[in-house]
């Protein structure tokens, strides 16, 4: 036996003797029942390698092996082999005979950790227990140590990362914010100037208007004054005779009513384009007020008017307005005009700017179309869609659509904000729904459902 100082460990341990003497068994409970008895010592025994290894099976958590070398079915180097596959710190210890050194070297040089020769002397016997003991002692500690280490580790990288998700999460919603606030800022803007540049049209337009009425019935006057002259004393002064025929009087008396109504429709147009600025801007209707939404859709549509006609590559996008009867809806009337632009702007993009196969070329279908439809979703809730002809998208854009600065736009078309805002304006502040419908060469449908008054929102809509 290798020599050893006894150890004393404050440990039980778990012990399988393998051996095919039928007394062994007895035997070593006898020199050890006091040890047995106090739970110091838990044993097992075996008669071969193969019911040693089905015990280990059983018992996973074994310390140590006592093996006999010589052995029928398994003798102990063949379990030693076996041992050394399996991943586990119980330690092996052989027993032979004094003449069976060979065999013990081999065993020694195979992975065994200590040898005991027959006759077994018990008190070699214990010391080499308790001595393996301690080791396996140290390395299940080592191993709890670097188990707790990894452990630790493994907790302080995932604060770690989770910090490092807090932190990308407050910059993306920092990002968020300051690009909402920037785009915030630019409706205000683009809603101040609108409201001034209808109030500055307003006045005059309203002067025009006003006057053209007194106009017409001057007019009218004037050339019946005419005629009543004509009838009476004209002929007789051939100059006024050569005047008449030299201005073209009677095309003039009957052109003159045709302008003047033709003035009077341009000035009344005139007049609704203002109204319909001022219905855009609603810069009087900052709360949450009941607004008729088809003015809303009207108002944006005139302000698109221009992208709306026909390109000299492409022919005009025709609107289809499917109104419901709808009854006035509480909203913030100006913030959800900016969703109806965004919407919009994005179908007349779709189809401005690309064919079915995704090239930057005009779309050639026709008519280029958008559909808007409205209607009652129950009797407490609304349903706005915007439908458009044109390429689509995939799935992998439409589950992304929404998100803060992705756009399928290319660099200086789009910020990627529209969509996000929009949604943050029907969700957040409306407590609605805004979903996306679309398969590729099949166009896309923005489906906006709000309720009418905010008493509803908490209400479950019908689906």
């Amino acid at each position: 036996m290798l020599p050893t100082t006894e150890k004393t460990c404050n440990m039980s341990g778990k012990i399988l003797f393998v051996d095919d003497e039928p007394d062994l068994e007895s035997l070593i409970c006898q020199k050890f029942r006091k040890k047995i008895r106090t739970g110091e010592y838990q044993v097992f025994f075996a008669h071969n390698g193969v019911e040693a290894l089905s015990t280990l099976r059983e018992q996973p958590d074994i310390d140590i092996i006592l093996t006999d070398i010589n052995m029928p079915v398994m003798d102990g180097m063949a379990l030693l082999a076996e041992l050394n596959e399996l991943v586990t710190l119980v330690k092996t210890v052989v027993i032979s005979a004094y003449g069976d050194l060979g065999n013990i070297r081999k065993a020694m040089n195979g992975g065994a950790f200590d040898f005991l020769i027959k006759p077994i002397n018990f008190q070699d016997l214990e010391i080499t227990i308790n001595k393996t003991l301690c080791h396996v002692q140290q390395l299940k500690d080592n191993e709890r140590s670097r188990n707790e280490r990894e452990e630790k580790l493994r907790q302080s990288e995932a604060r770690e990362r989770e910090k490092a998700i807090q932190l990308e999460l407050a910059l993306q919603n920092l990002q968020r914010t300051q690009s909402q606030l920037i785009q915030t800022e630019k409706m205000s803007s683009l809603g101040q100037l609108i409201s001034g540049i209808a109030h500055e049209i307003n006045n005059p337009v309203n002067f025009i208007y006003g006057n053209l009425t007194y106009v017409t019935d001057y007019t009218h006057q004037l050339l019946s004054l005419i005629t009543l002259y004509q009838q009476h004393d004209a002929h007789k002064y051939p100059e006024i005779e050569a005047l008449i025929e030299q201005i073209e009087l009677e095309f003039i008396k009957e052109d003159m009513p045709k302008m003047l109504s033709s003035m009077k429709l341009g000035a009344e147009r005139i007049r609704q384009i203002v109204l319909t600025l001022r219905n855009f801007s609603r810069l009087d209707e900052a709360e949450m007020k009941p607004v008729n939404i088809h003015e809303g859709i009207d108002s944006s549509l005139v302000i698109l008017q221009s992208q709306l006609k026909a390109k000299p590559n492409s022919s005009s996008i025709q609107v289809i307005k499917e109104y419901g009867d709808l009854p006035q809806i509480e909203c913030y009337a100006c913030q959800l005009n900016q969703v109806f632009m965004n919407l919009l702007s994005n179908g007349i993009y779709a189809l401005n700017h690309y064919d079915k196969k995704g090239s930057p070329e005009p779309i050639k279908i026709e008519p280029r179309t958008i559909t808007i439809r409205t209607s009652m979703l129950n009797r407490d809730w609304v349903r706005i869609s915007f439908k458009d002809n044109g390429p689509g998208m995939t799935s992998d854009v439409e589950t992304r659509l929404f998100n803060p600065f992705f756009t399928t736009k290319p660099v200086g078309d789009g910020t990627g904000l529209g969509l996000s805002i929009s949604y943050q304006i029907v969700v957040e502040k409306h407590g609605g729904d805004l979903k996306c419908f679309s398969q590729p060469d099949q166009g896309a449908e923005f489906v906006i459902e709000i309720p009418i008054t905010q008493n509803n929102r908490i209400e479950m809509k019908a689906t």
